[in-house]
């Protein structure tokens, strides 16, 4: 018999879980990120999450830590456990011979080859399912999954970067100039790049600023994204930064149907995805993005790409830092104002960071 508190200790665990999927976030690719805890007499005695590269998963793990104590316990997990043979067993197979004897899901997967056949295997075997425990903070969470199942598309976020007014340093500015926000705030631009697959920018950025777009936290090197550049007519010099670090992390290229051919790049090493159009455009961008596993990019460029995706109605989540400082003479509006007011975003936080704050925006599930 259930005990009358096991909806709040449902939903204790259950978040429990949902944090330890977040770690998974930016290196689980290209498998979803997701959070599992056993539980039994009240105590966890296992948890895991998805680990680098999208195994082993997340159940494994936790059934691993918890050995023979899994018997008899609660299952918290985040994502309706696996029903396919893949490289590794079906998850609801490990969790039925483990002889668990609850499994509590926060949301089914969409993925037609699970899709309720995971939590059948489960109530097959005997074990009580609930289901639907935090299902909005779990789609949330792992949003950028769910929409690569129902829309053929990864989640973005949009990261900004202004003055107090919305305005960064227009196109003579050099220098110290160029930073608007502190060290904090870079950092924290680090660290989105650590939980996302791939950072999105243009070629643009890459001319005049020549960035890395690699994540330098230290202990989180390993986490820099793959380095996507929108370069229509592939312009990209061999002696741009992010062609110099290709040790550190993969570079992409997105150009145009009539762009020349680069056999230079390609020898390095960096993949050409050529578009239908002149000019790749954001739709097209997602679905192709979707095709290459990727589940989580972030958009970390100028206005123009940035107005591009906030126009196609392509942004999912917005991380807007904020500079106590305001830009005089020749400063630019780092985004469309108007666009973004046609958007459905809703402000979920403000952080601060360092001597700037950070805004974080989103959509509703």
């Amino acid at each position: 018999m259930i005990a009358t508190d096991s909806t709040d200790l449902d939903v204790k665990f259950m978040r429990s879980a949902i944090s330890l999927a977040a770690r998974g976030l930016g290196n689980a690719f290209p498998n979803p990120a997701v959070g599992c805890l056993l539980v039994k007499d009240n105590l966890v005695v296992g948890r895991g999450w998805t680990q680098p590269g999208g195994r082993p998963h997340a159940e494994t793990e936790a059934l691993k830590q918890a050995g023979t104590l899994a018997e008899g316990a609660t299952a918290y997990v985040t994502l309706e456990p696996c029903a396919h043979v893949g490289k590794t067993p079906p998850c609801s197979k490990a969790l039925v011979d483990a002889k668990i004897s609850r499994l509590v899901v926060a949301v089914g997967d969409p993925d037609p080859r699970v899709n309720g056949l995971g939590l059948n295997i489960m109530r097959l075997a005997g074990i009580s399912v609930s289901e639907d425990v935090c299902r909005a903070e779990a789609w949330v969470a792992n949003r950028g999954f769910f929409l690569t199942q129902t829309q053929d598309r990864p989640m973005f976020t949009l990261k900004l970067a202004t003055d107090n007014d919305g305005l960064i340093p227009g196109p003579d500015a050099g220098g110290d100039d160029k930073w608007i926000t502190s060290p904090e705030a870079r950092k924290r631009g680090h660290l989105l790049r650590s939980n996302h697959d791939a950072v999105l920018f243009g070629i643009g950025t890459v001319l005049s600023d020549d960035p890395q777009y690699t994540c330098r936290l230290p202990g989180l090197e390993h986490t820099s994204p793959i380095r996507i550049v929108m370069d229509s007519h592939l312009r990209l010099p061999l002696d741009a930064k992010i062609i110099k670090t290709l040790d550190m992390a993969p570079v992409w290229v997105i150009c145009g149907r009539d762009a020349p051919e680069r056999p230079d790049l390609e020898k390095l090493g960096v993949k050409i995805i050529r578009a239908p159009q002149s000019q790749p455009d954001p739709d097209w961008v997602a679905i192709t993005l979707c095709k290459q596993w990727l589940s989580r990019v972030l958009i970390e460029t100028g206005p123009t790409l940035a107005n591009a995706f906030l126009k196609a109605d392509l942004v999912d989540e917005v991380s807007w830092f904020r500079s106590n400082k305001t830009l005089g003479a020749g400063a630019v509006a780092g985004f469309d104002k108007k666009m973004w007011e046609k958007l459905e975003l809703e402000r979920v936080a403000v952080v601060q960071a360092g001597s700037d704050r950070l805004e974080l925006y989103t959509k509703g599930p």
